[in-house]
């Protein structure tokens, strides 16, 4: 007899996505990374935790250029960092960064040149340069718009990302920006990322700052996200936690606070949550929250027991506000 092939089907793959609260390594971050000459130690706490995943993916809300004049620890709504901070999320484990972001236009000194546009593509080179991938902003709105797709363990995910917060930062048919947030946009995104990926994860940034409720805009663009097909909603802005929904069967994280800024006046701006989302193959089986505290310099930990408690109770009040 002629010898049979057989084979022996690979086992479905275990796969975890790491997401966080936004990055903002500016004003008096940067003021010590300066005096460190370093931007590593923001990571230093929870390098191992953002590394033992699959793939991990932040949320940038500042300029990365290094034309950019510090601002110094002052209160500014100008949020400038430089390259220093994509080379120490790329040490830290970072593969994603949404981009689609109302800071992320943000200049100073010879980083305005250009009509204001120099920092925005620096930013976006060094996080390229750092082997980031940057989502929801390019060179024009179609650009913006496209998904980034990342294969793991023969898994396809596919990101998109867009903002509302500020309209002056929206990429146009031939302006620089990022993706804006609008049912259409939305939509076509999704679609977009469904054709190259067997996971698609929407990113938008969205709502009110400082408060764990979502708004009306959130909750509509989290339908419109939803029955436009994303396996799971992620966003951001807020600067503390919001609630968690699930829509249709589809988990919907409204917000997931600050990971790294100097908002210190309450506890509430220095807390995150981690989110941890686990697949079996392309199957979304669930999550975890890991708490964190990120101190005025920057530097993140994971929360203690008890603020840990209170992070986790302030997510559960939101979310049963929403039934």
């Amino acid at each position: 007899m002629l010898p049979t092939e057989t084979s022996t089907p690979l086992p479905t793959p275990d796969i975890t996505l790491l997401f966080t609260g936004v990055i903002v390594p500016a004003r008096c971050v940067q003021s010590s990374i300066d005096a460190r000459n370093n931007a590593d130690y923001v990571y230093d706490n929870v390098r191992d935790i953002i590394k033992s995943a699959d793939l991990a993916v932040g949320t940038l809300n500042t300029t990365l250029s290094d034309l950019s004049t510090h601002t110094g620890c002052i209160q500014t709504y100008v949020l400038v960092s430089d390259s220093r901070s994509a080379r120490a999320a790329a040490k830290a484990g970072f593969d994603v960064m949404s981009v689609a972001t109302n800071h992320i236009k943000n200049c100073t000194g010879t980083s305005c040149d250009d009509n204001y546009n120099r920092a925005f593509f620096d930013t976006l080179d060094n996080l390229r340069a750092n082997n980031i991938l940057p989502v929801g902003a390019g060179k024009d709105e179609g650009e913006a718009l496209q998904p980034v797709m990342v294969d793991v363990k023969g898994i396809r995910f596919g990101f998109v990302s867009l903002g509302m917060v500020e309209p002056m930062v929206f990429a146009g048919e031939n302006k620089p920006g990022i993706a804006p947030l609008t049912d259409d946009n939305l939509r076509s995104a999704i679609a977009a990322a469904r054709k190259v990926s067997d996971v698609v994860i929407a990113m938008p940034h969205w709502g009110p700052e400082d408060t764990s409720d979502p708004n009306s805009y959130q909750l509509h663009f989290a339908q419109v996200a939803v029955d436009a097909g994303a396996d799971v909603v992620v966003g951001n802005h807020t600067h503390v936690v919001q609630a968690i929904q699930n829509l249709n069967g589809i988990d919907v994280f409204y917000g997931l606070g600050n990971f790294v800024f100097d908002q210190n006046w309450d506890l509430a701006h220095q807390q995150g949550v981690i989110l941890l989302l686990h697949f079996r193959g392309k199957e979304y089986t669930g999550y975890d929250l890991i708490p964190t505290h990120v101190d005025f310099d920057g530097t993140v930990h994971i929360a203690g027991k008890d603020e840990a408690a209170t992070i986790l109770q302030r997510i559960k009040d939101a979310s049963v506000r929403l039934r």
